[in-house]
């Protein structure tokens, strides 16, 4: 009796242990896992972008190669025509900067008079204020302000001060912008290193597309490798639908917005009109974004109804384009949850900043289409459904 009294505690201690260790294997590993994601967030972001460039120039390599072309060479003329696109968009961006560029010591005047502006009218309110609340106390005058021509302000007591000796500088002072790329140029540097690996990362996807596919369903066995199949297409038709909806969108955004804002009278319509509308595709803060590049355009009318006609148009587009259109073009194939759409824009973008926003709906959704296609991961693609 003793002994099986004994037992028994001993039993439940080690029971009890046994529990703790499988609960702390998968916090240790999620631990694992973030921190994996964290520190290697270059190599990951530069992979996915890869990965997801392929997934949309892949139908037209597939036309080519339907038309006969060698699957190297077509995609070799479909990466070319890709890069040859984004310099044209990129010269056409930088023409219309270096004209602002131009530009920039009016719109710096212009802001200048309107920060001052402000500033008097709250000081003005400030007074008012003071007033209403002690009205029978006189009102402090505001503080001296030291002259600035070198001599002792009437303030201040003549007081005898002891001669200063000239501090000898060999170098000169480093400023805060000379501080920020020092500090920063490192980082830039890799980031510019690691950027310059897609091009050839999405041509090798493309190129090898048969051979990883095949090579990828050789990991797996028997129905296992039917699922595998279905959830990689899944996962690249969800990634192309949402990428080219979205760039659908954008375009028509952009080109709504030039064609406005052009009809307005607006300086560098070509410019805030394309930014605009991308930016207007942020979620969350997109409608803000959208709102910056157009009034600060507006900075060189600076007159009330120009503004509140940019904020007025850019919010009826904004409005108008996540409400009707982003249901139909891009709502249809990602079906998550504002919940857990909310939940994925604050974890990536913690762990990868600016890219990791615009990486985690699609990620989130080809993990939900991975969950839909495998019968023990179905409840968690409920859960991120809509």
């Amino acid at each position: 009796m003793a002994l099986i009294a004994q037992s028994g505690p001993a039993s439940s201690t080690a029971k009890a242990a046994h529990e703790a260790r499988q609960l702390a294997l998968p916090v240790v590993a999620i631990g694992v896992v973030i921190a994996v994601l964290y520190y290697g967030r270059l190599f990951f972001i530069t992979s996915i972008a890869a990965v997801v460039i392929a997934f949309i120039l892949e139908p037209f390599v597939a036309l080519l190669t339907r038309l006969r072309f060698p699957r190297p060479l077509a995609s070799f003329v479909v990466c070319t025509l890709a890069l040859l696109s984004l310099y044209i968009i990129g010269a056409g961006a930088y023409a219309q900067v270096a004209v602002l560029t131009a530009d920039l010591p009016r719109y710096g005047d212009r802001i200048g008079q309107i920060v001052e502006g402000v500033q008097q009218k709250v000081d003005d309110v400030e007074q008012q204020t003071w007033r209403l609340v002690a009205p029978s106390k006189v009102v402090p005058p505001p503080p001296p302000q030291p002259q600035r021509t070198g001599k002792r302000a009437r303030t201040q007591p003549a007081a005898a001060q002891p001669a200063v000796i000239p501090e000898v500088r060999i170098h000169e002072e480093r400023t805060p912008v000379a501080d920020f790329v020092s500090a920063y140029i490192g980082s830039v540097y890799q980031i510019l290193l690691t950027v310059s690996f897609v091009p050839f990362l999405v041509y090798f996807m493309l190129s090898w597309h048969d051979h990883i596919n095949r090579s990828f369903l050789q990991f797996f066995r028997g129905e296992d490798r039917l699922v595998a199949a279905r959830s990689l297409q899944g996962v690249a038709e969800m990634v192309r639908a949402f990428v080219v909806g979205n760039f659908v969108l954008g375009f028509l955004l952009a080109v709504t917005s030039s064609i406005i804002f052009w009809a307005m009278r607006l300086p560098y319509p070509m410019l805030v009109g394309p930014l605009s509308g991308l930016l207007s595709l942020f979620p969350y803060v997109g409608l803000p974004l959208a709102m910056a590049p157009p009034l600060f355009s507006a900075l060189a009318i600076n007159r009330v109804p120009v503004y509140a006609g940019v904020i007025g148009v850019v919010a009826a587009l904004h409005l108008v384009a996540l409400n009707l259109l982003y249901p139909k073009i891009v709502g249809s194939r990602v079906h998550l949850n504002p919940l857990v759409v909310t939940f994925s824009l604050m974890l990536w973008g913690f762990l990868w900043d600016a890219p990791g926003l615009l990486l985690a709906i699609p990620m989130t959704a080809a993990i939900k289409a991975v969950c839909d296609n495998i019968k023990g991961l179905r409840p968690i693609g409920k859960f991120l459904g809509d």
